[in-house]
């Protein structure tokens, strides 16, 4: 399909370089059972709030079907859980440290800190929650996207879905950040 065939409501559409990466990634999810095929279970993972992000196939017909996923991934929102601490120094001035995977700092008197420049006498832990939209992209093809659901019939739509113990993670968000820069 050329992209000059492409129906404008099917927005946005990846790329030819992006849509090899993103049915590169599907492939992936589906055989780390991260994966769920057709619309209808793109919605309940919209719902459920386990969508990491919605993959369409811009040659749905007709691809209104689709358009009802755009708006439930804009309504829904990915809640991201991260542990952050609230730390005390001796003199008593409150820091704050955001801590996860890539990140362990202190801000303190507005400037940054790593843990190891500050003597903390106290620290108690909570949760910070970090709200995003689902992202969701087009790829010009059903045909390719069955394929790499690993089905032999087209598919109009599938969702990755969320696994915190996942050896995807660092892809899928480096994914959802390429997808995220085409709707800029």
């Amino acid at each position: 399909m050329t992209v000059e065939a492409v129906n404008p409501k099917a927005y946005p559409l990846a790329d030819s370089q992006l849509a090899i990466t993103i049915l590169d990634l599907v492939q992936q999810a589906t055989n780390y059972k991260q994966l769920k095929k057709g619309a209808n279970e793109a919605t309940k993972t919209l719902n459920r709030g386990i969508s990491e992000f919605v993959v369409m196939a811009a040659d749905a017909e007709p691809l209104e079907i689709l358009l009802h996923l755009p708006l439930l991934a804009e309504d829904k929102v990915l809640v991201s859980s991260y542990p952050f601490f609230y730390l005390t120094n001796l003199e008593g001035r409150l820091c704050i440290s955001v801590y996860d995977s890539y990140c362990c700092c202190c801000f303190f008197n507005n400037l940054l800190y790593k843990h190891s420049d500050l003597y903390l006498n106290s620290c108690s832990v909570s949760t910070f929650e970090w709200l995003q939209n689902v992202p969701y992209v087009f790829v010009p093809s059903k045909q390719a996207l069955g394929r790499a659901c690993g089905v032999t019939r087209p598919v109009i739509a599938c969702s990755v879905t969320s696994n915190e113990a996942s050896q995807l993670k660092s892809q899928i968000q480096q994914l959802k950040d390429a997808i995220e820069k085409l709707l800029i």
